[in-house]
């Protein structure tokens, strides 16, 4: 018997496999950066109530296996971690204020 997530009438099991990739798949995720990344999207993770059951970054993309509760769409889970992650990152590693024309 599989562990399920229970609310007051419902039972379920939301888990997903999502993969993020750096524009041109470029390989950017080296270092310090796999590092803080991975901690950045812990951090965003724990603030919605996504549990991250799985991740690992590979050197062109990043995979993810998460628990999403129904409340939130996988759509809305993926653009507040790609939107969020993105400034936190320009903010803290590169060190800029201003986001308009940078990618990452």
């Amino acid at each position: 018997m599989q562990d399920f997530e229970s609310l007051a009438h419902v039972r379920l099991e939301c888990k997903y496999h999502v993969v993020f990739v750096p524009k041109y798949r470029r390989k950017v995720m080296y270092g310090k950066l796999k590092a803080t990344v991975g901690r950045i999207l812990r951090e965003l993770c724990e603030q919605k109530g996504i549990e991250l059951l799985e991740g690992h970054a590979m050197p062109d993309h990043i995979h993810l296996c998460m628990s999403i509760p129904p409340k939130y769409s996988v759509s809305y889970t993926v653009r507040f971690l790609k939107g969020k992650s993105a400034v936190r990152i320009h903010r803290e590693l590169l060190r800029e204020r201003r986001m308009p024309g940078l990618h990452f």
